[in-house]
């Protein structure tokens, strides 16, 4: 049986701007945060899902990218933003379906270092359904035979996490051969579309991501909202 420490709000943005979506992400983990500080009862974890328009994104670990660098990226069409995460720079945008789990660890039974490897392994059983063999490396994501199809990176305060897992599904990598992908030399990406021969949409691999990650977690979804 379900408890409340383990219901989760499945919120569904559709194509947001990333801006807009560190918003949404900002809104419910400060009010996980408030209801933690106020020992008032608080409200549900919320796994965001979304999918971005281009964009560059530069996590904590990253070098200081210069306004040259910076406005080259841009001139390729695609936003660049410097956020609070773990990792280095990645790319999203149509094509990969982000989400972004907001949840107190603590209800999970978990620490940071675990949240991310079950992360890793949410993706890993999605790919199963597929029949694509995913797994971990030394570097944080998930890889398919040494491509990078799933990149993670990040945040938490007191237990709260933030940020998330970008998952290519149908994405133009083509936006990746502009940087070094998570700053990791000699490696490549893919995307599910990649590996399959035949085109996999966000949508399409939206009901195998919320099992899987269901199965991982443990928990069940309280409802599901289309933004």
């Amino acid at each position: 049986m379900a408890t409340l420490k383990n219901l989760v709000r499945v919120v569904n943005l559709g194509l947001k701007d990333y801006h807009s979506a560190l918003r949404v992400q900002r809104e419910h983990s400060s009010a996980i945060l408030r209801a933690l500080s106020s020992k008032e009862p608080r409200p549900f974890g919320t796994l965001l899902l979304v999918e971005h328009p281009p964009v560059y994104t530069v996590g904590l670990r990253d070098k200081v990218y210069s306004t040259e660098e910076e406005n080259s990226l841009k001139d390729l069409g695609a936003d660049f933003v410097r956020t609070n995460r773990g990792g280095l720079i990645t790319f999203h945008g149509p094509g990969q379906l982000v989400f972004y789990p907001i949840i107190y660890l603590k209800d999970f039974n978990i620490g940071m270092r675990q949240y991310v490897d079950q992360l890793e392994e949410t993706v890993i059983q999605m790919c199963r359904h597929y029949g694509i063999e995913a797994n971990r490396s030394p570097d944080t994501g998930v890889w398919v035979k040494g491509n990078k199809l799933a990149a993670i990176g990040v945040h938490g305060s007191r237990y709260v996490t933030t940020h998330g897992v970008g998952l290519n599904c149908s994405t133009d990598l083509s936006w990746f051969e502009h940087i070094v992908p998570c700053g990791i030399e000699g490696k490549g990406v893919t995307s599910l579309s990649e590996e399959l021969s035949s085109h996999i949409s966000v949508n399409d691999a939206v009901p195998h991501l919320l099992k899987a990650f269901a199965d991982v977690f443990q928990c069940t979804y309280a409802s599901y909202e289309d933004r």
